[in-house]
């Protein structure tokens, strides 16, 4: 019995201690095998993924007759879908411009805005419009207005062999021809296969585009790229072809060709509204799925959806399977070797120099930068002033503390170094692309000749001095989400020694802030009580030897 009473005063005082000591280390995870809240509304919102069709293709008259180029087959598409292509002139996939943004001010690529990757489209546009939705989009004379000249087959063709030219302005190539700056071949579509193969988007569709924005593969999001196509479940949980096997628009829904998730001016979500609450919600945030309280009652991690956006905690790294490039130096461009342009190749595969674009830095498994985000991103134009003397902020996320919308969201960071007017203290337009005749960089190789082409093509002034200044350009980090077991622990953030949440301002973080005499009160009080434990304990034991004697 004294032995029994001994064992349970110090089981109570080792509890006691556990007490103090549990919240300091808690895990995210679920300590038993219940399945958490928010992991079985995820599941119930995203039942029954197959989809079914209601018209096969191959037997439309329409489809069957000869076709030789796009906009013929985009009017066939019209005789049925005839109010499609006016939904899509309303888009920004069409305009490249946020219809939410100030008129004094517009924003995205077919605007001002600048990027530290190939800078702009104006001057550059028939590289650059290989990525857009429509036909012939050359030079300011493209005609918006014309519904022939979008490209319904980029996105709903199933067949997988129809490319677009990589410097066509966005039209397939004629005949077969090999484009120089990738040495593949292009050949023209079997127009009537491409046409009656026509179905919803998938990944494939979406990342002919998305997984290769910014030049090339890899370039410009760190957590979309081709790995992307067909990832594992350890890469996506949600479009892991062993898990889920989302495709992007099981989260990207769309209501009249307009594609939820776009990030100007405007917040890929306003609210964060459940499809328990209304199961018309766009599946866009991951309350969408998993509400605000996705872990089990009791689990620390529910008190942090308030502040923390989940990507933070469930993507710790992003780039996990190919390399993502951080730093793009256009100083350093021009270089040749006897006389020639080079590229050189780098220890992660992709080149770190050539000498069309300077300088890269690739890396793999990079940790994200943390801030403050509400969901909108702000961003410099080419009319705005900038102070050339520190690092120029390209773009920037819009949140604060106090900002009931805004959360601790993890991002991609890319440098770079690019032309600036010394004299108007703006940034410049290079025109890159063209044909050798051309004032284009990449024809001469001098860049006062391209920025001075580049910014006439613009509409911009041009003081004809430059020099380059260093940027940064943000990329928010939502794809990639990792197995739960590969989640941020706790300790990642709640320390002083290399925190990730290090240049988080605004909030107190246990663990990271503090005061030292506080503290040393504070572990004082903690040892105080557990030395009291032990006396106490101590106490009765000795007490009930003597009454037993």
């Amino acid at each position: 019995m004294k032995r029994l009473k001994i064992a349970g005063n110090i089981l109570l005082a080792l509890w006691m201690l556990g007490f103090y000591v549990h919240p300091l280390s808690a895990s995210p995870g679920t300590a038993d095998g219940a399945q958490a809240p928010g992991r079985g509304m995820a599941q119930q919102a995203t039942k029954g993924a197959k989809r079914w069709i209601t018209a096969d293709h191959t037997k439309h008259e329409a489809l069957k007759q000869p076709f030789s180029s796009g906009p013929e087959v985009t009017k066939a598409c019209l005789s049925c879908h005839s109010e499609a292509a006016t939904q899509i002139h309303k888009t920004i996939h069409w305009t490249w411009v946020d219809p939410a943004s100030p008129k004094d001010k517009p924003m995205g690529k077919g605007a001002l805005t600048v990027n530290n990757y190939c800078v702009s489209i104006h001057g550059n546009e028939p590289r650059c419009t290989s990525c857009h939705i429509g036909y012939g989009w050359k030079d300011k004379t493209f005609d918006f207005s014309d519904v022939s000249k979008v490209d319904c087959l980029v996105c709903h063709e199933q067949t997988g062999t129809y490319k677009k030219h990589p410097a066509m302005a966005g039209n397939p190539a004629k005949e077969p021809v090999v484009f120089p700056g990738d040495g593949q071949k292009y050949l023209p579509p079997e127009w009537n296969q491409v046409a009656q193969s026509v179905g919803r988007p998938t990944r494939e569709n979406c990342g002919v585009c998305h997984f290769y924005g910014g030049g090339g593969d890899m370039v410009k999001h760190g957590d979309l790229d081709s790995s992307m196509t067909k990832p594992n479940k350890a890469l996506d949980v949600h479009m892991g072809i062993d898990g889920k096997n989302f495709d992007c628009t099981r989260c990207h829904t769309t209501a009249a060709h307009q594609v939820a998730g776009r990030i100007y001016s405007t917040p890929a979500a306003t609210g964060r509204t459940t499809l328990a609450q209304d199961d018309l919600t766009p599946r866009i945030t991951c309350e969408s799925c998993h509400t605000a309280t996705p872990h089990k009652p009791g689990v620390k991690a529910n008190d942090h959806t308030d502040k923390v956006a989940c990507q933070t905690c469930h993507i710790s790294e992003f780039a996990r399977a190919l390399p993502t490039k951080m730093r793009w130096d256009w100083s350093t461009a021009g270089q040749k070797k006897d006389g020639k342009p080079y590229k050189e190749k780098g220890p992660l595969g992709p080149p770190v120099y050539d000498t069309q674009k300077g300088n890269f830095t690739w890396e793999k498994n990079v940790r994200p930068q943390y801030f403050w985000y509400s969901g909108r991103i702000d961003a410099v134009s080419f009319k705005d002033p900038i102070d050339p003397t520190k690092p120029v902020a390209l773009n920037w996320p819009v949140g604060r503390p106090d900002d009931p919308n805004a959360r601790i969201a993890p991002f991609k960071v890319h440098t770079g170094k690019q032309p600036y007017d010394t004299v108007n203290k703006t940034m410049l337009v290079p025109h890159l692309f063209g044909p050798p005749d051309s004032d284009a960089y990449w024809a001469k190789y001098d860049w006062k000749i391209a920025l001075e082409s580049g910014m006439k093509k613009a509409g911009l002034a041009f003081s004809g001095q430059f020099d380059f200044v260093e940027t940064s350009y943000v990329f928010p980090t939502t794809h990639m989400v990792a197995p739960k077991e590969k989640s941020v622990s706790c300790n990642e953030c709640h320390t002083r020694d290399n925190s990730r949440m290090a240049n988080i301002q605004g909030v107190y973080l246990p663990g990271r802030d503090g005061n030292k005499v506080i503290e040393i009160l504070g572990w004082a009080a903690v040892l105080g009580s557990f030395a009291g434990v032990l006396l106490h304990a101590l106490g009765r034991a000795v007490s009930s030897r003597r009454k037993e004697g």
